[in-house]
């Protein structure tokens, strides 16, 4: 609790020694850099922050045409103290003429435990995807299968909203396409998550945050995007808000149209123990066609100064039609031709997706530093129908047509209830503890027919249903304790599970009940204002999503499907990170993380013989994966800023489904430097640019790629509208070259899509300007309830 004695002043000056009037000064707790509170200085530069005595806290000053800057952390004695004056460096607002300057947070924010990626006014994001936006994160890779990975390692848990997706693969991955980056305010790469966040993901958690109007009043926007690549891309949508004192109502709704191509050429050799070896070419040329949907609407209620309520609906539908034209031609074992078709898949899938929430968000007493409750109850839908037509005309040797249609219903339901309260203790010492239950049911039911000579029959032996249901309880528990130099926080999380999974013929059924323990603890030691170290252990788990344990068949082609793997079993990691930063802007960590039973991707001949090749997921043994992370964010100049990110890491997979030696290992590097410019004229920049070396996962080597992307923007009409143009992958360099290798079977893959896009797009912002919280003083309660809410 605060005391009116108690209290850290101190002044805001510029480089020039003039008092700063009415700039943000804003009081933060040390260990995780919430905001506490928030002042504004007066007629002298001068502020006063109450606070609770014995916190460790950090003040940082903001203003309009200056770059912020941060005090060293430090312990609040019962005395109160006086800072040394925080001096503003002008940002290129004031050192270069007739350049406009917007209050904006960096693009990349790299804390303890995680980067923030603010993209919500990048230029970069303007016509893009979600998975563009990740494809360009530090340390993000998308591999040839859209597995998306995090510094070298899979598994990751996926957040939207702070609402899980239980999604992998190519699913997640056209959600994440369907979801155009106009929704997105911002993206978190969490590598070591606490206790209070699911103990799913054995890598992390990348939590996406949708946009949310903070002004008072009645405001919104319009937005319009046109890209061009290959085929078109637009983008429009508007987001309507109302807010006063004790109620917001809000909403937005995006569409997207976007016409796109894929090219794939796959070689393979298969050589069968014993027999002669076989080989085969692929040329695939796909084009497809999205249109998504995407809104989102709710209502906030304060009943009271210290409770609230919300309610939220959201939805994403989308539907994908493409046809794929398929040239394969298959030798023998002397290397002469044995076969050629051709063949033309059609798909058209249909994904429509509903989310409901209600919360509750209560604090119990009215200051700073108050106990809070909250409690979520969320329901989601995801449903799939997909439509197949696969058409196969053999050339040599000539035979009858081939005709293959499928039908493909899924329905997968979340449902999830929890709570989560926290209080402050003795000693400088909170408590935040937990409960949360979740459900998980996927209905799937798939249908082939086969049409031979003119006569069509069902297709019994890969025609089928599955039904995945899955529970899990948990529980956690932290203590966080922030000392004069040394923050500590240690967490407990406890998970039930209980799966099941049933076929329709019994032969793929399984059962499973387990329970486990996930610790985690975190030191973080300031030694001064130049050095300090930060230690993070963590144990997490990845339970197989309901669609790699589903054995129904997808088809890619006529000779590759996918399919899900029921003999699939949890894996579970341990990891530790040791990071030292530099001046509170430099940082370097060093990782290391051992992966039991990972889940990896494998592609193998299928049992049915005729070349046939069947992708799913398997466990190896143990994947040992070390990691050196690098961030620098520098000002080159007062109108041009710089953050990069580098990762050396080096992954070792041993045993493979049946054991045996180590499969593959082999360092790798990613980078990706960010540049935004502040121009004359109310312009602005952004440069982009991403490199991998290659990396290894599993059985799949991916070759050296990477892109450069570049956006401008303009602010017009009293920064009431902006305009933007980007080009992404300007040198089109992101093409995915992979291998994969056997003891007898071996493939190689080359996958082109429609990346080089050069878009136009324009937002106009409409309403009032006063953002929410901006009063000069704020009650403690309120304080507490809007952090609580997460606003």
């Amino acid at each position: 609790m605060g005391q009116a004695g108690t209290a850290v002043n101190g002044t805001v000056a510029d480089n020039a020694g003039a008092p700063v009037v009415f700039a943000t000064v804003t009081l933060h707790r040390a260990a995780d850099s919430v905001a506490v509170k928030a002042e504004f200085t007066g007629a002298q530069g001068t502020f006063r922050l109450a606070a609770a005595p014995g916190g460790r806290y950090l003040v940082s000053a903001a203003q309009v045409g200056f770059q912020r800057q941060w005090s060293p952390a430090f312990e609040l004695p019962a005395a109160g103290l006086a800072l040394a004056p925080l001096v503003l460096a002008r940002s290129a607002g004031t050192a270069l003429a007739e350049v406009s300057v917007t209050a904006a947070r960096p693009l990349y924010e790299h804390l303890a435990d995680r980067t923030v990626l603010n993209v919500e006014n990048s230029p970069l994001a303007a016509g893009a995807t979600t998975l563009d936006l990740l494809g360009r994160a530090p340390g993000v890779t998308v591999d040839a299968g859209d597995n998306i990975g995090l510094r070298g390692r899979q598994g990751l848990l996926v957040l939207l909203d702070g609402k899980r997706l239980a999604l992998t693969g190519t699913e997640l991955a056209d959600l994440l396409r369907a979801l155009p980056a106009e929704q997105v305010s911002t993206i978190e790469l969490i590598t070591n998550p606490p206790a209070s966040y699911d103990a799913q993901g054995t890598a992390g958690v990348i939590a996406i945050h949708l946009k949310k109007d903070q002004r008072l009043g009645t405001n919104g926007s319009v937005n319009a995007a046109y890209g061009r690549g290959e085929f078109g891309k637009f983008t429009s949508g508007g987001a309507l808000n109302y807010r006063r004192q004790r109620f917001n109502a809000f909403g937005n709704y995006t569409y997207s149209d976007r016409r796109n191509f894929t090219r794939v050429d796959i070689e393979r050799q298969f050589a069968p123990a014993g027999g002669p070896g076989r080989s085969s070419v692929q040329n695939n040329d796909l084009v497809s066609h999205l249109q998504s949907h995407a809104f989102k609407v709710g209502a906030d209620f304060n009943l009271s100064a210290r409770t609230l309520v919300g309610v939220t609906a959201g939805g994403l539908a989308h539907q994908l039609a493409s046809t794929n034209q398929n040239q394969t031609t298959t030798y023998d074992g002397a290397v002469a031709l044995a076969s050629r078709y051709r063949a033309v898949i059609t798909q058209d899938v249909h994904r429509p997706n509903a989310t409901l929430n209600a919360n509750l968000r209560h604090v119990f007493a009215d200051s700073a530093g108050a106990a809070t409750l909250s409690a979520d109850a969320d329901y989601a839908r995801y449903d799939t129908r997909r439509l197949t037509g696969l058409t196969t005309a053999y050339d040599q040797p000539s035979g009858p047509l081939g005709l293959l249609a499928g039908n493909q219903q899924s329905r997968l339901y979340i449902e999830s209830v929890k709570a989560d309260y926290a209080r402050p203790l003795p000693h400088r010492v909170r408590l935040e503890t937990g409960a949360k239950v979740t459900s998980v049911r996927s209905d799937n039911d798939v249908a082939f027919d086969r049409t031979q000579n003119g006569v069509t029959d069902r297709d019994l032996g890969i025609s089928n249903t599955f039904r995945y249901d899955e529970n899990v309880n948990a529980a956690y528990g932290i203590l966080r304790r922030a000392g004069a130099r040394t923050a500590l926080q240690a967490g407990l999380r406890a998970e039930q599970t209980n799966t099941l999974g049933q076929s329709a013929n019994g032969s793929d059924d399984f059962e499973r009940h387990y329970f486990q323990l996930f610790p985690s603890l975190s030191v973080d030691q300031t030694f001064n204002d130049r050095h300090a170290l930060s230690l993070a252990l963590s144990r997490r788990i990845e339970r197989p999503i309901y669609n790699q344990v589903n054995p129904l068949r997808v088809y890619i082609d006529p000779t590759s499907y996918g399919a899900g793997n029921p003999s699939l079993v949890p894996a579970t990691s341990y990891n530790v990170e040791l990071t030292h930063t530099f001046r509170q802007k430099f940082s370097t960590g060093l990782s290391y993380s051992r992966t039991d039973r990972p889940i990896v991707i494998q592609s193998q001949p299928s049992p049915e013989g005729n070349l046939l090749v069947v992708s799913q997921s398997v466990n190896l043994a143990v994947q040992h994966n070390y990691a050196l992370t690098l961030t620098a964010p520098l000002t080159l100049a007062p109108w041009w800023t710089f953050y990069g990110n580098a990762v050396l890491y080096y992954a070792r997979f041993v045993g493979g489904p049946a054991g045996g030696p180590p499969i593959n290992r082999r360092p790798a590097l990613t980078f990706s430097g960010s540049n935004t410019f502040a121009l004359p004229g109310g312009w602005s920049g952004e440069l982009s640019t991403n490199f991998e070396t290659g990396e290894t996962f599993g059985y799949e080597r991916l070759k050296y790629r990477g892109q450069v992307a570049a956006g401008l923007q303009k602010s017009l009409w009293a920064k009431q509208a902006t305009l933007r143009l980007n080009v992404a992958d300007i040198f089109y360099t992101t093409p995915i070259r992979s291998t994969q290798s056997y003891a007898t079977f071996a493939e190689t893959f080359y996958q082109r899509l429609d990346t080089r896009v050069a878009t136009l797009a324009f937002t106009y912002r409409f309403g009032s300007a006063t953002v929410a919280g901006a009063r000069k003083r704020a009650a403690g309660a309120e304080e507490e309830l809007r952090r609580a809410a997460g606003q």
